[in-house]
Order: C-alpha cells, then sequence, then structure tokens
C-alpha cells in the first residue's frame, strides 16, 4: 500500500471509470462526437466532468462562469448539476466549436440555463466586472490559453463570491511542469501560476492530480 497517488495505468482508468463514473447519454455522445474533432485533446474527461458536477452541488453553486468552452462538454456538466434556476457563462473564441456545444445543451434541456458570449474571454470577464457582478458567482471553472491563466484568475477571483471556488485546468500538464527541460511558453505560464498560488493567501488551495491536473482555489 502505497500513500503516494496513483498513476493510473489503463485497466485501472478502466475500472475507475466503470466503478465510478455515472455519464449521461446525452454527455457521453457529446464527448463521442469532440473526439472526432480537431483539438479533441482539449475536451476533459468523463470523471473530470462528473468531479466538477459534485463540486458543484457541494458548495451549493448557482451562478457559475466558465473561461474557455470548446464543445460544452464541461459547460453542460456544470449545468446539469446546477438548479433550474441556474445559471452559466461561458467565454470562448469559436463560434464553430461553441456550436456543438449548443446542440447539446438545447437537447439536454439546458440552453435555458447556458449563456455563451464570444470573443477574447478578458473582455467578457471585464464587461462583467464593469457590470457589478462581482462576488455575483458561486463556481469557475479555467481551462483556456495558458499564458491566461494569471489575468483570467484575477478576474475570476473578483467575480466568485466569498468562500466560491475557481477549477483550474492542466496545471499538471502532462507532467511537463516537473520536467526542467521542458521550457516552451506554455509550459513556462503553468509553472509561474502555479508557484503564484502556492503562496496566495486570498484562497485556499488543492491541486488534485484528476485528469491533467485541477486546480481547486477556494475564496476566503
Amino acid at each position: 500500500m502505497t500513500r503516494r497517488t496513483n498513476h493510473l495505468g489503463d485497466d485501472l482508468y478502466r475500472y475507475l471509470l466503470d466503478v465510478s463514473v455515472r455519464e449521461p447519454d446525452v454527455l457521453r455522445r457529446l464527448r463521442e462526437e469532440t473526439a472526432s474533432l480537431p483539438g479533441s485533446n482539449m475536451q476533459i474527461g468523463p470523471e473530470q466532468g462528473q468531479f466538477m458536477g459534485l463540486l458543484v452541488e457541494l458548495i451549493g453553486a448557482k451562478y457559475a462562469i466558465e473561461v474557455g468552452t470548446f464543445t460544452g462538454y464541461s459547460a453542460l456538466a456544470v449545468s446539469l448539476a446546477l438548479p433550474f434556476d441556474g445559471r452559466v457563462i461561458t467565454c470562448d473564441l469559436s463560434e464553430d466549436s461553441t456550436a456543438v456545444g449548443k446542440r447539446y445543451w438545447e437537447e439536454a434541456a439546458q440552453a435555458h440555463k447556458i449563456e455563451a458570449r464570444l470573443g477574447p474571454a478578458l473582455d467578457s470577464l471585464d464587461a462583467l466586472i464593469a457590470q457589478g457582478r462581482a462576488g455575483d458567482f458561486d463556481f469557475a471553472f479555467i481551462d483556456a490559453d495558458k499564458e491566461g491563466y494569471t489575468a483570467y484568475f484575477e478576474r475570476c477571483l473578483q467575480l466568485v463570491r466569498r468562500g466560491g471556488l475557481i477549477a483550474i485546468d492542466n496545471t499538471l500538464w502532462e507532467g511537463k511542469v516537473a520536467d526542467s527541460d521542458v521550457t516552451d511558453e506554455d509550459t513556462e505560464a503553468i509553472r509561474r501560476f502555479n508557484e503564484k498560488l502556492t503562496d496566495d493567501e486570498r484562497v485556499s488551495l488543492s491541486l488534485v492530480p484528476i485528469g491533467d491536473g485541477l486546480t481547486l482555489a477556494r475564496k476566503r
């Protein structure tokens, strides 16, 4: 027995999915369609989507914001965990990929909960702050360009309430963050972001080794 976090091999990962993941059919089909598209590696896995939905339920979230939507799997997973009058605001540049998600949001009867804002995410976040929405949101998910992580986090920290939760994806970055020989811009950006959060007393912090690493920051 070990106290260290397991590295999941293929067999153990399949077992995890078999005994714990309750993926609705509409999410499964969205995930499978996304797998056939360019950039499909940007899609989160079903166990992470379910975990995020559980977090949303645990904190009693009603209002959520997402930075980086792609084909809308994570937005739908979060929306399904919200109450009927809950809302998710998504921020993404691509109309084409967001359109894929919209079809499934409609099918899942969640379209009334999800507002897709197209354009640079910082513009969308700054607009929300300017509209007086600071402190209105319960949950935020950041999964976008890595060099923008710090700026996105700072905006989301303003937008979530005290006790609200910010989840940041890809913070283990396929292990590259621990390899000093890897110095590309994305890896360096995630390293800087991780190091910044380590000492950020504004939040309680945990980096969970699910998917490609999911950092959880609870606003104090």
